[in-house]
């Protein structure tokens, strides 16, 4: 049986480590995992609860629909209920939108380097990539916009950045918009968008009347902490969510995960505090680079890219045997970094320590 020619040489998602997997190959008790961008502040209390109530309807569908949480949403952002539509994670998301708009004899063009499944599931679909390198971390904006042409069908803009942590400022992406053609989808990942503190970042919401051919994709797995139950979303004009609707599984998200999201919505304190923890933990690195003269790109989002001048694999490796899990920036497309996950007071100090140590023996 033969499947799609894209698929050949085509990798699977690579996942950090499990943590199961790094104590029992390295006989190690203690393994702090900074790899994935998850909140190490776990999640609210209330969306623990939610969940936990949904387990004696686990026999049961989920609604479909998801008509809870899409009220919740609705209101809590500003948009009607028809704008909105959910996926397993935002990466459904950007695999309905792939399954949708494009085909051989199509193309999309994305940054480089971004987040990966605009490029994986672009692959899958048969369309030419169009990538445009970054300048000093950042999205080359004249750059994608020069490489569309007729055939272009989505341009992707990922703001804060995976993995580099930088974002675009509000007249920098609006002059970007006006310019893209009206029948070139415009997807704006802000899967980061709750902890940007940036006074520019714009409200891409409001845009969202003015610009039909803007999607934006947000998330509950980063910053409400509930990655496990897969649950994010897309928003954008109601004739193209219905649209694409038929390109959306049926079920695709969870009882338990619906109920923990719509609950995690009101519960503003516990995202704000992690925002603040946030902050100082990368203030923590900062603090860190500076003092040891390393290059990093200042993070909008809950990681940190640090270069180290040297193998990124060599510095995973180091960390890994310390007990760390963190991401090599040799698949991200910076092989002399790594990407960091901010994480509590007590675990940045201590892998700040073990770096230290790190660069102290290579001296």
């Amino acid at each position: 049986m033969k499947v799609k020619e894209q698929l050949l040489g085509l990798t699977p998602y690579q996942p950090g480590k499990p943590i199961e997997d790094v104590k029992r190959e390295l006989g190690l008790n203690k393994i702090t995992k900074l790899a994935s961008n998850e909140n190490p502040f776990g999640s609210s209390q209330k969306a623990i609860e939610a969940a936990k109530n949904e387990l004696n309807n686990v026999a049961i569908y989920p609604d479909g629909y998801s008509k809870t949480l899409r009220e919740k949403v609705a209101s809590h952002i500003g948009v009607a209920e028809n704008q909105i539509i959910f996926g397993s994670g935002s990466d459904e998301v950007i695999q309905i939108i792939c399954r949708s708009l494009l085909s051989p004899n199509t193309n999309t063009v994305m940054a480089n380097p971004s987040f990966s499944q605009y490029k994986h599931n672009a692959v899958i679909e048969g369309a030419e990539i169009r990538e445009i390198e970054n300048i000093n971390g950042e999205h080359d904006l004249d750059g994608m916009l020069n490489a569309i042409d007729t055939q272009t069908k989505v341009v992707w803009v990922c703001t804060p950045n995976n993995p580099t942590g930088t974002y675009i400022g509000e007249e920098k992406l609006v002059n970007f918009i006006k310019q893209v053609p009206n029948d070139v989808l415009v997807v704006v990942d802000e899967a980061y968008y709750e902890y940007v503190v940036a006074e520019d970042y714009p409200n891409t919401v409001a845009l969202l009347d003015q610009y039909p051919n803007l999607v934006i994709l947000r998330t509950f797995s980063k910053a409400y902490g509930l990655a496990s139950l897969r649950v994010g979303f897309g928003i954008g004009h109601p004739d193209f969510i219905q649209a694409i609707e038929p390109a959306r599984g049926p079920f695709n998200t969870s009882r338990a995960g619906q109920a923990a999201a719509a609950a995690a919505l009101d519960d503003a304190d516990f995202i704000e505090t992690c925002v603040k923890a946030n902050r100082k933990g990368l203030e923590q690195f900062y603090a860190f680079c500076e003092e040891k003269g390393l290059s990093y790109f200042p993070s909008q989002a809950n990681f940190i890219l640090i270069d180290f001048k040297r193998s990124g694999q060599e510095v995973f490796d180091y960390l890994l045997s310390k007990g760390f899990i963190v991401r090599s920036g040799t698949a991200l497309g910076y092989p002399t970094s790594v990407r960091i996950t901010v994480g509590s007071y007590e675990q940045n100090q201590e892998i700040i320590e073990v770096l230290t140590e790190m660069l102290e023996q290579s001296r």
